[in-house]
C-alpha cells in the first residue's frame, strides 16, 4: 500500500534539487528516503519523472508516492564492530562515520543495533525497547567515535543516572569554520525543535531543554579551527547547533552550516568518554584516536 503526497512549490524554490525540497516539506522523510523513490520512478515534477539531481524551476507541481512504513524489527546482522572494551556489564564502541546507531525510517539495518544483536545475541538491556536494545546514549550518523552500550537494565539505568547527573565525560573533537577571537568559553543556550523544520533543532526558548557546551580552541587554520569540546549536557545535535549558534559551524555540516567537498557530513568526533562502572565503582576513562577523514583535513588545512 502506498499514498500520494503532492507539493505545490513556489517561484522562490527555484534552483533547489528536488530531494532536498520534498524532505523540507516531508517531516517523515530523510534526503535519502527521497532519493530512493526518486530512483524508483516515485517522485514527479510537472508530471515528468526526474532525476535525484533535479533542480526546481519553480511553480511545479510535485507529486510523490509513499509506500506505508514498513514494520522495524531489528535483526542481528554480521557487521565487524570496532570495540574498545566489554565486560558482562556494558561495551565502548568506536563508532565509524556513515554507521546509523539504530534502526529508523530510510535506515532499517546496517545499524549499530543490529551489529550488536550480532555480536551480543540476547545480552542487551532492554530498556529502550526492540528497536534500540542496550542504547544509553547516541552520537549522529555522520559523527564518529565513541559511545556505552549496557548489557543488562540494571547498567543501563546507573548509566542513564550519571549522564542526568552531569557526571558522565564526553569529550569531542570537531574542526569549526571561522576565526575564534576567544579561545576558550562556554555555550549556555537552550536547544528545542525548530518550529518550520522539524528535522532540526535550534537554540530557543519555546518547549526546549537546557543545554552547555564548554569549548576550546587547539589550533587555528585562518578560516577554520580544530576545537576540543565537552558536553555537560546531551541534547540532539548540541555540538553542532552551539556551534552555529555562535557563528562556527562544523566543517562539512550540511545542516547547521555548508557541505565540504571530500567528506560526507560534518567533521566531528566523540574522542572521550568517562563513566564510574555500575557495578565496580571505578572510574573508566577511554580514547580514541582521531580518524583518518579528520586528520587528512587537519593536514591539508596545515599546509594553506
Amino acid at each position: 500500500m502506498s499514498r500520494k503526497v503532492r507539493l505545490e512549490c513556489s517561484p522562490e524554490a527555484a534552483g533547489t534539487r528536488i530531494d532536498k525540497y520534498i524532505s523540507d516539506n516531508i517531516a517523515e522523510l530523510t534526503r535519502s528516503a527521497v532519493q530512493g523513490l526518486i530512483s524508483a520512478g516515485a517522485v514527479t515534477a510537472g508530471g515528468a519523472v526526474i532525476s535525484k539531481n533535479y533542480k526546481l524551476k519553480g511553480n511545479e507541481i510535485i507529486e510523490a508516492e509513499i509506500p506505508d512504513p514498513q514494520p522495524m524489527d531489528a535483526v542481528p546482522e554480521n557487521i565487524p564492530l570496532d570495540i574498545v572494551y566489554e565486560d558482562s556489564d556494558l561495551l565502548v564502541v568506536n563508532k565509524p562515520k556513515g554507521m546509523v546507531v539504530h534502526p529508523a525510517h530510510g535506515n532499517y539495518n546496517g545499524t549499530l543495533v543490529n551489529a550488536l544483536l550480532y555480536h551480543c545475541g540476547e545480552s542487551l538491556s532492554g530498556i529502550n525497547g526492540v528497536i534500540r536494545p542496550g542504547i544509553v546514549h547516541r552520537i549522529d550518523k555522520n559523527t564518529s567515535g565513541l559511545l556505552i552500550v549496557a548489557k543488562n537494565d540494571q547498567a543501563h539505568l546507573n548509566l542513564a543516572e550519571q549522564i542526568k547527573a552531569h557526571n558522565f565525560t564526553r569529550e569531542y573533537e570537531a574542526i569549526a569554520t571561522g576565526y575564534f577571537k576567544e579561545t576558550e568559553g562556554t555555550v549556555d543556550a537552550p536547544i528545542g525543535r525548530h518550529k518550520t523544520d522539524r528535522k532540526k533543532m535550534c537554540v530557543t526558548t519555546e518547549n526546549s531543554r537546557n543545554a552547555v557546551t564548554h569549548y576550546s580552541v587547539i589550533k587555528q587554520f585562518g578560516g577554520y579551527a580544530h576545537v576540543q569540546l565537552r558536553l555537560e549536557t546531551g541534547r540532539t545535535h548540541q555540538i553542532r547547533v552551539h556551534l552555529a549558534y555562535i557563528g562556527h559551524p562544523v566543517l562539512g555540516d550540511d545542516v547547521y552550516g555548508k557541505p565540504y567537498k571530500g567528506i560526507d557530513g560534518q567533521c566531528l568526533h566523540a574522542r572521550k568518554i568517562g563513566f564510574i562502572h555500575p557495578s565496580t565503582g571505578e572510574y573508566m576513562e577511554f580514547n580514541s584516536s582521531l580518524p583518518d577523514y579528520f586528520t587528512g583535513i587537519l593536514h591539508k588545512l596545515e599546509k594553506t
